[in-house]
């Protein structure tokens, strides 16, 4: 079994420390390193290449967002995870679009906290508590058989474009887009557009994952 390594972004040594431990325990974890200073992780980034990141916050959004973006120009592997005290939904769709594939509260059982880093190494978006039904892949209804119309909504939707901002690019009107949102709702199961931007990979297809990361990038840019 290839064991998923996790770096740490952290400014408290004892939460580093019982981290440690906690991944000590696990067969398919293992604690790769840790910073104190998110100024100091880029280096260390580029020289363990680890497959997971654990952010928290004390940064301040505004630079964790930037290291986002950094992280996964740095090393395009790596799979940054919030690990946050609380996080409002505007910024978690926010990380989201930035490359973040997890968002997760620290004062959640760490049983979650092993289980969101094996979801994220697996390929899965995983949010616990900000959407409480939708963490991991969407297993509501197998396989959505979507409209190419459908499918580019969910494309923009990613990428993070507002329905007037969808219409200009469809040449519809913004109505015409939110009823394809209603459709694509009902078809997936999905609750809102978050939840639709959260499971879009799945959704589409790996055929559509590489469209779907410059339309982030992009979105990230302006």
């Amino acid at each position: 079994m290839d064991r998923l390594t996790v770096f740490v972004c952290e400014s408290q040594p004892i939460v580093v420390e019982g981290l440690t431990k906690v991944l000590s325990g696990c067969e398919d974890l293992e604690f790769s390193g840790a910073v104190s200073r998110l100024g100091e992780a880029l280096d260390a980034i580029r020289s363990v290449q680890p497959d997971l990141v654990l952010v928290d916050q004390a940064a301040g959004l505004k630079m964790v967002f930037q290291f986002i973006t950094d992280a996964k120009s740095t090393w395009p592997r790596c799979q940054p995870i919030l690990w946050v005290n609380d996080l409002a939904e505007v910024d978690c769709f926010r990380a989201l679009q930035l490359g973040a594939r997890g968002i997760i509260k620290k004062n959640l059982p760490i049983e979650a906290l092993r289980e969101c880093l094996r979801s994220v190494g697996r390929g899965n978006v995983w949010i616990e508590n900000s959407l409480p039904e939708s963490a991991g892949p969407v297993e509501r209804r197998s396989a959505p058989r979507l409209t190419p119309r459908e499918k580019e909504i969910v494309h923009h939707v990613c990428g993070g474009l507002k329905n007037k901002e969808i219409a200009g690019q469809l040449r519809i009107t913004a109505g015409t887009v939110k009823v394809h949102l209603m459709h694509i709702f009902e078809k997936t199961g999905v609750r809102d557009r978050f939840e639709l931007a959260v499971h879009g990979r799945k959704l589409l297809g790996s055929e559509h994952a590489d469209e779907i990361s410059r339309a982030e990038n992009a979105t990230a840019a302006t």
